[in-house]
Parts: C-alpha cells; sequence; structure tokens
C-alpha cells in the first residue's frame, strides 16, 4: 500500500512540475548596463523567461563610449557552458558579443555537445557610440562557422554590410537584397535592422525566411536612449521562441516590445553621454511619480472617486484631460478612466495626459480593465469587473506596488478580492444607474454588508449624487472610505461646481457621522 501512494505521490509530482521557458544569452558584460548580458536579462525578465548567462567579454563603458575590453579565456568560456548547457534544459540560445574565432568554435562544439531547440546570432561587432567589437577574423567566422547553424541572424545595416565584405545598404531595396545574401549563407532566417537607415521617417526592418520578404515598420522614437537596443531585441525573439511562437510572430512580438520601451524611456536621463540606455520593465519613470503622495495607496483617497466617461464627454464637448482635470480642481482625491469607446493607442495617449495632470495633483490614477493600457502609461494602478482578469493575475503583473481595486456585490466577492491581493473593493450598485447596463442593485443594506464582512477599503459606487451621497456615507460602517459617481460629476455641463458641491456633501456627512 505504502509502494503504490508512494507511486502515486512521485506521479502527481512529475504532473505539476511546470517547464519554465529558458534563454542562455553568451554575450559581453556592459558596466553600464544598457547592451550586452545586462540587457538580455532584463529584456528576458520583461518578457517572462529565465535567462542565464555566459560572459565572453568584460567591458569597461558607459553612456559616453567603451574604455577598455577584457576577453574571457577560451577554456573558461566553454566551462561556463558546459555548466549551464549540461544541467538547466536550455531552449534558446543567443549570441551578442563573440570577440574571436576561437570563441565561436567553442560555442559550437559545446553546442554539438548539448543541442538547443533555437539559436539567434545577433551578429555584434560595433557598439552604438562606434566602437569596433569584432575584427575582420572573427568576422569570417560568424560568416563561416556560426551563421549556418543560426535559426535567425539579426544584424543591422552596418552589420549586414560588414557580413557581406563592404556592400552597400543604406534603401530598403539594399536591405532586402542584403537579406537574401546572409540568407544563402546558411541561416534559416534573417532579420536586417534598418534602426541606422539614413533619410527614414520609420524604423523599418526586413525579414526574409527563404521565399518571403517582410518589411515590419514602426514609428522612430526620437530620443537619445538607444542603447542596448540589438541586444534587447533579439533576447526578446529569443524569449518568444522559448515561448514556442513561430518565428516571424516572434520577431513582431520583440519589434513591438521594444517600440514600446524606447517610447517609455525617450524622456529619462541617465548618464551624460549621446546613447543613454532604456527602461526594458518601463518602471524608473514611476519613481518621480510616484514622490507626488506619500505612500503608492492610502484609503482616504477612495473619499471622492471619479470615474470617467468617453459618451458623456462626448456629449458636452469637452476632451478627456480637461474633465479630470475639472474633478481635480472640485476636489476628486482618486480618478478612475473609464474609456469604452476609444480604441488603444487613443486610449493610451489619453491615459499618459491625464496622468501628468494627476500628478500635479498628487492624486492616483486607475485605469478600467485594461492593465496593458495601465503599464505602458505607467498609472498608479487598475480596476477590475468580477469577469475581468483576476486580481491575482493582475498582481503578478502589475508588482506589489500598484492599486487593484475589485467591483464586488456580496460578502464571498469581497474575501476573494482580499485574498487575491486587492487594494480596496468597489461595491455596488447602491442605486439604480444607466452607465451600466442590467447592473443589479444591492442597496443600502447590501453594501453594509459588504463592508461589514470585508477586509479591505471600500468605496460604494451606482447612481450616487448629491442627492444621496450623504445617506451613503451615513451608514456607520469605518471601511467604507468614500463614494464613485459618473453622470454627477461627467454627465453634466460644468463639472468643476459640481465637483466642489459633491465633496462639500460628503465632508458634511463625514462629520455628522463622527
Amino acid at each position: 500500500m505504502q509502494d503504490d501512494c508512494g507511486a502515486a505521490s512521485a506521479t502527481t509530482t512529475e504532473q505539476y512540475k511546470m517547464k519554465i521557458p529558458h534563454v542562455l544569452t553568451v554575450a559581453g558584460s556592459d558596466s553600464g548596463a544598457g547592451a550586452g548580458i545586462q540587457a538580455d536579462l532584463k529584456a528576458c525578465a520583461a518578457r517572462g523567461v529565465y535567462c542565464s548567462t555566459v560572459i565572453t567579454a568584460v567591458t569597461a563603458q558607459n553612456t559616453v563610449g567603451v574604455q577598455g575590453v577584457n576577453i574571457v579565456p577560451e577554456d573558461f568560456v566553454a566551462a561556463q557552458l558546459k555548466s549551464v548547457l549540461s544541467d538547466m534544459q536550455v531552449d534558446v540560445v543567443k549570441t551578442g558579443m563573440l570577440p574571436s574565432t576561437d570563441l565561436v568554435k567553442v560555442l559550437l562544439q559545446s553546442l554539438s555537445e548539448f543541442p538547443v531547440q533555437a539559436l539567434v546570432v545577433d551578429p555584434v561587432m560595433v557598439s552604438t557610440s562606434g566602437d569596433v567589437l569584432a575584427g575582420p577574423s572573427t568576422i569570417t567566422g560568424l560568416r563561416e562557422n556560426l551563421l549556418p547553424m543560426a535559426d535567425i541572424v539579426t544584424p543591422n545595416v552596418k552589420e549586414a554590410s560588414a557580413l557581406l565584405g563592404g556592400m552597400q545598404v543604406v534603401t530598403v531595396a539594399d536591405m532586402c537584397s542584403a537579406a537574401k545574401l546572409l540568407h544563402n549563407l546558411g541561416p534559416r532566417t534573417v532579420l536586417v535592422k534598418g534602426g541606422d537607415l539614413p533619410d527614414s521617417s520609420d524604423a523599418v526592418d526586413v525579414f526574409f525566411d527563404g521565399e518571403d520578404f517582410h518589411e515590419l515598420r514602426s514609428s522612430r522614437v526620437n530620443t537619445r536612449n538607444t542603447h542596448g537596443t540589438g541586444c534587447t531585441l533579439a533576447s526578446c525573439i529569443a524569449a518568444e521562441l522559448a515561448k514556442g511562437s513561430p518565428m516571424l510572430s516572434a520577431v513582431k512580438v520583440a519589434k513591438c516590445f521594444v517600440e514600446t520601451a524606447l517610447d517609455y524611456s525617450k524622456d529619462i536621463v541617465i548618464g551624460s553621454g549621446p546613447q543613454g540606455p532604456f527602461d526594458h520593465l518601463l518602471r524608473l519613470k514611476s519613481t518621480s511619480h510616484q514622490s507626488h503622495r506619500a505612500e503608492a495607496f492610502n484609503p482616504s483617497d477612495l473619499f471622492l472617486y471619479a470615474v470617467t466617461d468617453s459618451g458623456m464627454n462626448k456629449k458636452w464637448g469637452r476632451s478627456i484631460t480637461d474633465a479630470v482635470k475639472a474633478a481635480l480642481e472640485g476636489g476628486a482625491t482618486i480618478i478612475q478612466l473609464r474609456e469604452k469607446d476609444a480604441d488603444t493607442r487613443g486610449f493610451l495617449e489619453a491615459a499618459k495626459a491625464c496622468l501628468q495632470i494627476c500628478c500635479v495633483h498628487g492624486v492616483p490614477l486607475l485605469i478600467n480593465d485594461r492593465i496593458d493600457i495601465a503599464l505602458a502609461c505607467d498609472a498608479d494602478g487598475v480596476h477590475l469587473g468580477q469577469s475581468d482578469i483576476p486580481a491575482r493575475t493582475a498582481r503578478a503583473l502589475l508588482g506589489p506596488d500598484k492599486i487593484i481595486g475589485v467591483s464586488c456585490k456580496t460578502p464571498e466577492e469581497a474575501h476573494q478580492a482580499w485574498i487575491d491581493g486587492a487594494n480596496y473593493i468597489g461595491c455596488g450598485g447602491v442605486y439604480p444607474t444607466n452607465t451600466k447596463a442590467n447592473n443589479l442593485t444591492v442597496g443600502l443594506d447590501g453594501l453594509k454588508t459588504v463592508c461589514l464582512a470585508s477586509k479591505l477599503p471600500v468605496v460604494a459606487i451606482g447612481g450616487i449624487g448629491i442627492s444621496n451621497a450623504s445617506d451613503v456615507m451615513k451608514i456607520g460602517v469605518s471601511n467604507l472610505k468614500g463614494v464613485a459617481v459618473v453622470s454627477a460629476l461627467f454627465d453634466r455641463e460644468c463639472i468643476l461646481p459640481e465637483s466642489k458641491k459633491l465633496h462639500a456633501v460628503l465632508m458634511d456627512a463625514v462629520q455628522r457621522v463622527k
């Protein structure tokens, strides 16, 4: 009997082992952490993939340039490769700086002994600042030995030119020709990156799989913070391949990731040189705007909770930024953007603009439902409905410092929100409302029941305005911290006076309860 139980236990353990996608990066170390191994680690972390490292060279570099390079001996590179490949179930190997032909041979020997699913080759030859990182013999070794083994090679136009003996690559047509010639050298696919292409308003890359060309275009981000873009792109491709994505899909995701990170980072300043690093995790700017508030979340922020509505703003002929500014000037203590009719790009731009306004007032900005928008603009958090992504998943994506609210109608839902890591719950509709179809009301009694059961702060929502806000706040439960309103503010011709009136009503009600 014990043997049977032991066997069953072992089987169960095997069933629940989770295979983690794993990328091994073989590259140089950048002391400034913008490129090389450091960029690879950050890119893989941002894409949700484990990343191990084999260091081929240690560089002294910063935003000004490369001040020194110390190449790691081949036998120690071989030892690093064996340590990782023999033990850790690597899915994809991504290469960066390979400063000698002998190191290329060491890598190929290791891969013949420990095969992987894919090999991504980023042929690093010249740093962003123009410093040469690979000589002619190394370029020959890459071309003759490594490229034939690659599943994808990702040169920029300068590297493509070097690999092809100095061929001129200055137009998209040249990039297509270069991609085809590089494919003839043996790699399964080629991505020629056009970020350095002269006289191009877009960032154009050319992907070639041996049969079809794909021109991949994105907006060119005007920023000095481009150090490490090539390393990051290749690492993102490797990460997506490790997760099982097809090659073209992996390339498209990686290109979108780099564009998003560059756009987020375009105004940050690190170092005094011409090429700064960018923020892979989209977190660095959060420190500056969170400094406007004493802490990430204060339950008192829920006091006058303003929820925007794009339809109402359109009805009254005003912009979302004007609406938010007026609500804040009237006393709103937290803003939730609920823009159901906006397209993603428009919503993101609106969120960025509103975040700046909220920062000036020291008031949190939450995004309704859209975690992608919250991440992209670095909002203070999200508010989720019962049919949206679970709060525990949102917490894993957003991290420990962001605010998460959950709509709840029952004590059971409130308890689950607490378990899942929410910061507060929104309870309602307290009264009937026109802003949500088929929204069942809980009434004041239902609100009080949920408040008494909740371990989290509560904001009441649904049909609340100047005429009944006082009744809501007078239910006499300590964790009811405020009311959330939509129509009472935004379906009015002038938001500012309505916001002031409602704030005064709430203040009076709180004083009476005390």
